[in-house]
């Protein structure tokens, strides 16, 4: 019985001990004696958050600049603190957050990029995978290639957008030169990671449509004729997707 009391009250401790930290307004638990070292190290706590927070959004850092980031980051992070001591895992409502963060309301296009970036963080750290050549679709009898359903590798990620994210990612991320954008050409983001490098490109509505039908599990000819266009357009989709290494197997019908 005393075993179990005083695992509680250390369960407690360490409850309000976490809490406080993220938590600057609350007063410095009772447990804690040395207030001010408690105070350096909470700071310390959130210095590291905001600093996980810009490196896994360095594009919005670089679009409204340090200081503005690091203000509005601070205000996520008291906001939405780490569940879980898996940093990689974080983050991923930030995008959502700052479209609606009032001080941020005249850059509109700031919450889609953001999409664009958490999509990127997930594709650098999602698992491993072979890409398969485009042979692997000669070897299947014609008669099922329209009902073979295609995997996608794990890293494969669609961010749609009313802006143009990737030229504003591009720009931001100084992966190409800053040139003056039309802020009203949308721009869908596809972010894959087939290689050991995160690769982003900007792809048409009917692509993202085909690519989205195969990543739910629809056959060829059903992905085919949701995304539209004729044999040839679906020729050059079917060889964009071998040729960037985005297929990881092939699931012929039963």
């Amino acid at each position: 019985m005393t075993a179990s009391v005083s695992t509680s009250t250390e369960t407690a401790r360490e409850s309000a001990f976490a809490h406080a930290l993220l938590a600057p307004d609350q007063p410095v638990p009772e447990a804690v004696r040395r207030a001010q070292r408690f105070a350096v190290y909470r700071n310390n706590v959130v210095v590291g958050l905001i600093d996980a927070l810009a490196a896994t959004y360095p594009a919005i850092q670089a679009l409204v600049g340090e200081t503005f980031f690091r203000a509005a980051a601070r205000e996520f992070v008291l906001a939405h603190p780490p569940r879980s001591a898996v940093l990689i895992e974080w983050g991923g409502a930030f995008p959502d957050w700052i479209a609606t963060f009032p001080p941020a309301a005249g850059v509109a296009y700031l919450g889609d990029v953001a999409r664009l970036e958490w999509a990127w963080n997930r594709a650098y750290n999602a698992a491993e995978a072979v890409p398969i050549p485009i042979d692997a679709l000669a070897a299947l009898p014609s008669e099922s290639l329209g009902a073979t359903a295609i995997a996608l590798h794990p890293s494969v990620a669609i961010v749609p957008a009313g802006f143009p994210i990737v030229s504003l990612w591009a720009q931001a991320t100084g992966r190409v030169e800053g040139t003056r954008l039309d802020l009203g050409q949308p721009e869908i983001a596809l972010i894959a990671r087939p290689e050991a490098a995160v690769e982003v490109r900007a792809i048409d509505p009917g692509t993202a449509t085909f690519l989205q039908s195969l990543a739910a599990g629809a056959p060829i000819e059903t992905a085919a004729m949701a995304a539209g266009g004729d044999e040839a357009l679906l020729a050059e989709r079917l060889a964009g997707l071998f040729q960037h290494g985005l297929a990881i197997a092939l699931r012929p019908p039963a």
